[in-house]
């Protein structure tokens, strides 16, 4: 898989940009992605970064509910897969490129 695919975008939180300073950076990635892949998929987008660690959790989606005129329309998000990456040695800005 090519970086781009695996990584789809940075988990821009307050408590992410807290773990920024412990060099952890949060990335919502492809399910399909493991590990290995996003270690790579990191170290190959962000040139001078080596990953040390990664932990990957499913995101269940959550239950919505919406009133409506016609009654109450039910459904779910989508869940999906967030990577935790802990850097060896570099350092990722996010906020640059904005």
């Amino acid at each position: 898989m090519d970086a781009t695919k695996i990584l789809i975008r940075p988990v821009l939180t307050e408590k992410m940009t807290a773990l920024g300073d412990a060099k952890h950076y949060g990335f919502k990635v492809a399910k399909e992605a493991n590990k290995i892949q996003i270690a790579r998929a990191v170290e190959d987008f962000y040139p001078g970064v080596q990953v040390k660690e990664v932990r990957t959790m499913i995101v269940r989606g959550k239950a919505r509910r919406q009133m409506t005129k016609r009654g109450v329309l039910a459904g779910r998000r989508a869940s999906w897969k967030k990577a935790i990456v802990t850097l060896a040695s570099g350092e990722i800005n996010f906020y640059e490129e904005i």
